[in-house]
């Protein structure tokens, strides 16, 4: 089974994609009262009555002079039949599967009210889960064409005392629940069985039900004894690119009763799957109530029930509950239980949304030189059929001199190849193709003036490189170091064009003069010095960049880091601009020395850049 995004994100590398996020959506609470039994006397007495088709009263049983109302999203009397409950409340759910999106249908209320009738039903009256299965098996029949491809499987389980067991291949494993990445949850090792009509459905249905787990009671002689999930699964695939597909769940819940097990006589075993029931139900009271308080932690991990309803509670399903309650006042306190529990759940809000997935489309394997022994033609690469026909195109990358273009152009260049061949965002050579038609136009429209662009500025750099080759050679400005002993007179070039002149140092400390006729004379000291013009104008280059250019520009010079930097463009901002270069003196943290040091590693390092 496949995985699906539940986070709102782009086009992630492996392919996934969500579709818009609808409105948030109430959780939707039906009533139905069942027909009362006995003499209609006592505690026969009816204590519920219908008002309208929205409403109900009950008695109060402080004052039974008093009448508590609940109103809800539909109630149904006894007269109404399985018919009206699916047509009003169940069928206008379906659709959603259509769209991608989740759905969930709970059955709710005390043991005895009739929430398996309501949702099996009988051969004459069937409840929700056939009819629901059936119609969506014709809808999906229906829906198939050339643009869409539906599938319909199933899977069918019960929570047994806290145990999740497969119904369609039973076994004593306790299977896992798990939540993916996705915050999608999941069983693990469940059976899933595809179904093509009705009759695959019953063929797997039939005999899962006589595998759920049923007891005698004192109120009920087939008391269902765990909570009962049908899954089914309905995923959609598209006809032509991109392929994406869709997939949707419908979960179909019978579940248990709370018991009293002073009324049902429980003992032994019966009294210990009463007891696992009423501690699932009263956690599924919990995590509604966290929901409507909007606590931090919603204690959907204290039962196996909250942890598989977690998608249609507060998730991403379109939910519907169907409070099934009796009339009888020795039901009173139970049914009262199943309207407070059915007034907290309409106030949940889920987030229900269409998910998509996109298949990775893995780029196509080059053929290795020794990978078979069918010969050379076998060996010979696809393109090399057409290479009469088909010129390759290099990347523009590749024809320009990237180190002599400004960083931001070739950073803009590499990104525009990037995307034209669908590598960047992680599209792994899916060129376009997962993005709106609209945006994809924009983009291919970008792309197109961009080359145009690249390409202006290859033919500028092609003539520039012809004119150079044309051009008489010039003359290299080379510095000239000569050695000691013939430095004692250097000479000029015709054209006076050194840059560094080399003088013997007129001041400095005085040295012991030696015995006269020693052979050991010591060699005069030299120094390197620049031409005075040159050194001006090298200081002029620098005083501009202190005055003018930005933090990352100051960087660039010798001896200035990310602090200095800083501070020399705040002393600027408040005291203005540099004079001269000592002036760096004056900014706090820099030091004479440090100006000195400056001076002679930026103008040393400069000489080789003035003409």
């Amino acid at each position: 089974m496949a995985v699906f995004m539940t986070s709102n994100q782009r086009l992630s590398r492996a392919g996934f994609r969500r579709a818009p996020v609808n409105a948030p959506a109430r959780v939707r609470v039906c009533v139905r009262l069942r027909p009362g039994v006995g003499t209609g006397q006592g505690q026969d007495a009816p204590c519920v009555r219908g008002v309208g088709s929205h409403s109900l009263e009950i008695l109060n049983w402080r004052n039974e002079m008093e009448m508590m109302k609940y109103h809800f999203d539909a109630f149904y009397g006894e007269t109404s039949t399985q018919h009206d409950i699916y047509m009003g409340s169940v069928q206008p759910f379906l659709r959603h599967l259509l769209e991608g999106q989740n759905a969930s249908i709970l059955a709710y209320g005390p043991t005895g009210a009739g929430k398996t009738h309501t949702m099996l039903g009988s051969p004459d009256q069937p409840g929700v889960i056939p009819r629901a299965v059936r119609d969506v098996l014709q809808m999906t029949r229906d829906a198939s064409g050339d643009e869409w491809k539906y599938s319909v499987s199933m899977s069918y389980l019960e929570i047994y005392q806290e145990k999740v067991l497969d119904l369609l291949e039973p076994s004593l494993r306790d299977l896992p629940i798990r939540e993916d990445c996705n915050h999608h949850i999941l069983v693990p090792g469940l059976t899933q069985k595809p179904i093509m009509n009705f009759s695959d459905f019953e063929s797997y249905f039939l005999p899962a039900s006589c595998n759920r787990t049923v007891a005698p009671t004192q109120l009920n002689q087939r008391s269902s004894r765990s909570h009962a999930v049908l899954l089914l699964w309905v995923s959609q695939t598209q006809g032509w690119p991109p392929y994406a597909r869709r997939a949707a769940k419908l979960c179909l819940i019978d579940l248990a009763g709370s018991e009293n097990n002073r009324r049902t006589g429980n003992q032994g075993l019966r009294l210990k799957e009463s007891g696992a029931i009423n501690t699932s139900l009263f956690v599924l009271s919990k995590v509604v109530d966290a929901l409507n308080q909007g606590l931090p932690r919603v204690p959907y991990r204290d039962s196996k029930l909250t942890r598989l309803l977690q998608d249609s509670l507060g998730g991403s399903a379109h939910s519907l509950i169907i409070a099934n309650i009796a009339p009888e006042k020795r039901y009173y306190f139970d049914t009262l239980t199943s309207l407070n529990f059915a007034a907290k759940s309409k106030q949940v809000v889920n987030k229900p949304f269409m998910q998509e997935t996109l298949p990775e489309i893995a780029a196509p394997k080059r053929p290795s030189a020794d990978s078979s022994d069918e010969g050379p033609e076998a060996k010979r690469p696809c393109s090399e059929e057409k290479k009469l026909n088909v010129v390759e195109e290099k990347p523009l990358s590749s024809l320009l001199p990237l180190e002599n273009l400004e960083p931001a152009l070739v950073q803009r260049l590499l990104r525009l190849e990037a995307l034209e061949k669908g590598t960047e965002s992680g599209n792994r050579g899916l060129p376009l193709l997962n993005t709106p038609r609209k945006e994809r136009l924009v983009l291919q429209k970008q792309i197109e003036e961009k080359w145009r662009e690249l390409q202006s500025l290859t033919e500028k750099q092609q003539e520039m490189e012809a004119k150079q080759e044309h051009a008489p050679a010039k003359l290299r400005k080379q510095a000239v170091v000569l050695p000691f002993k013939q430095a004692q007179t250097p000479e000029k070039t015709e054209e006076e064009e050194e840059i560094i002149i080399i003088k013997q140092k007129g001041k400095g400390r005085k040295r012991k003069p030696l015995a006269p006729n020693s052979e050991n004379k010591a060699p005069p000291e030299w120094e390197v010095t620049m031409r005075p013009d040159l050194l001006t104008r090298s200081k002029g280059n620098i005083l501009a960049l202190l005055n003018t250019g930005s933090e990352k520009d100051l960087m660039n010079l010798h001896r200035i880091g990310k602090k200095t930097a800083q501070l020399i463009v705040a002393w600027r901002d408040l005291h203005g601009l540099f004079k001269k270069v000592e002036d760096l003196a004056e900014v706090e943290g820099v030091s004479k020395k440090q100006v000195a040091s400056f001076l002679k590693a930026n103008i040393l390092t400069t000489i080789g850049n003035i003409e």
